[in-house]
């Protein structure tokens, strides 16, 4: 039994270093609260060890491989490129390595305690931790409030154990030394778009295998038909409407079968069918925290649970499982600790981004949900294929679309949503998220002047256009 000083009590205890754990701790130490966070491997959860921080190094990697092949087109003399992924690999681990320095260093410079094992809550705001100093051990401490931040897992399917070399998640994936010679990706959301994308790029023959009738559930039709193309043209094959019922070992890789008597044979699995709250254990008996039926802790718009001065926040609830979410949803919960005024976080309008080739990025209503809302709306999409700077990069795939509020008089009233796919828009939404969510109109916005040439202007020019005035957009 590991022992802590008598009466170790701290303003906030944080269960889980991800995002929405860390987020709650940094933002609560810089308003003066004592804060500890228990965590059972390394500070930065999944995010930065497994999941958004190491995909975007190997998409990134997947960028440089695409520049290199497209050189000759300005010019430039480069032979074929080739892939040493084990090197990859290397870099990949240095930059995760580098950002877990940064954040540890970070937390310790707040003054946080963190806690190296495993958190269950116990009734009284009690925490026990369980394997601390080195995996031996239990102590006990005590928050006067208390924050879940447990985070995720990846989901799996039935018929597909994970073994980590014929049936991989995203977790193997990202150790792998060497690329297969062809996957079938189970599952086209986000990061099963990331991963086609990755993999493509890099030279592994594509199949992807998703149950509902389009990719990238939840997007924007027009930005959605943009990537079935892009992906298409680039020899990634893509099935939608159809279940995977199985694979088949065979000497060289699985034959995966999936929709009506249809199979492909591959040299790996990739499942990438969304995760799952990792509650399990969490919770003792004896308080009031609830969890639903598929794994959530049930909170209320304060990220409040159903036990006094209990919180949660990140993938553990049932919110878009997105690190930024978490971050927002840590800062609301201390608000809420200091008495501060605290505004709910308005899922309808937060951001996503999507970093498969080409690029998605979005915020508010699509056409589609407004229109079924009731909402009369008017659309103008602007085409990257007519921006200066995107026919200087040489990537001209993808558009601008942004859906604006139906005013009395027929004119565009309120920004509901900006959606777009195309070169480097998750660093261009900042824009289009402030209008959506300031409510701006295009007439407000449209006074604002855009640099040229630059990708970003393609948005100012899709707002003009909505004003009845637009320069190259009709």
């Amino acid at each position: 039994m590991v022992t802590l000083p008598e009466g170790t009590e701290f303003d906030v205890v944080v269960i889980g270093g991800g995002p929405g754990g860390y987020a709650t701790a940094l933002y609560g130490a810089s308003a003066g609260l004592s804060v500890a966070v228990v965590e059972k491997e390394k500070v930065g959860g999944t995010c930065l060890h497994r999941g958004c921080i190491p995909a975007k190094e190997f998409l990134e990697t997947a960028a440089v491989f695409r520049t290199i092949s497209g050189a000759k087109d300005f010019g430039v003399t480069a032979g074929q490129p080739s892939v040493d992924f084990g090197v990859s690999q290397g870099r990949k681990q240095k930059v995760v390595d580098q950002l877990f320095k940064g954040l540890a260093g970070l937390l310790k410079g707040r003054g946080i305690t963190v806690f190296q094992g495993v958190g269950t809550l116990l009734p009284g705001r009690r925490v026990r931790v369980d394997g601390v100093e080195g995996g031996a051990g239990q102590s006990e401490l005590t928050g006067r409030h208390v924050v879940l931040a447990a985070g995720s897992v990846p989901r799996t399917i039935p018929g597909f154990e994970v073994d980590g070399r014929l049936v991989m998640t995203s977790d193997e994936v990202l150790d792998l030394s060497e690329l297969p010679r062809s996957v079938a990706v189970v599952g086209g959301g986000a990061i099963g778009c990331e991963f086609a994308s990755m993999f493509a790029d890099l030279g592994t023959e594509v199949t992807v295998l998703e149950v509902l009738p389009s990719l990238l559930t939840g997007c924007d039709e027009d930005v959605v038909g943009v990537v079935n193309r892009a992906f298409r043209k680039r020899g990634i094959s893509v099935h939608t409407g159809v279940k995977v019922t199985g694979h088949e070992p065979g000497p060289k890789g699985t034959t995966v079968s999936f929709g009506k008597g249809e199979s492909v044979t591959v040299d790996a699995v990739v499942v990438s069918v969304g995760r799952r709250p990792l509650s399990e254990g969490l919770v003792a008996d004896g308080t009031g925290v609830e969890v639903d039926g598929r794994g959530f802790v049930v909170v209320d718009e304060y990220m409040q649970t159903g036990e006094e001065d209990v919180y949660a926040v990140g993938d553990l609830v049932n919110t878009p499982q997105l690190a930024h979410v978490g971050f927002a949803e840590g800062i609301v919960v201390v608000k809420t600790i200091l008495g501060e005024v605290a505004v709910p976080v308005d899922y309808s309008r937060v951001p996503w981004c999507i970093y498969c080739q080409p690029e998605v990025a979005f915020a508010g209503l699509t056409e589609r949900a407004a229109r079924e809302a009731g909402m009369e709306v008017v659309v103008k999409k602007d085409p990257f294929g007519g921006n200066s700077r995107a026919r200087i990069l040489g990537e001209t795939e993808g558009l601008v679309k942004v859906v604006a509020e139906k005013a009395p008089d027929g004119t565009a009233g309120r920004i509901l949503g900006v959606h777009m796919v195309g070169p480097w828009v998750t660093e261009q939404l900042g824009v289009g998220y402030l209008a959506v969510n300031w409510e701006a109109t295009p007439e407000e916005v449209g006074q604002f002047v855009q640099p040229h040439p630059t990708l970003s202007e393609a948005f100012g020019e899709t707002v003009l256009a909505l004003t009845g005035r637009g320069l190259h957009v009709g």
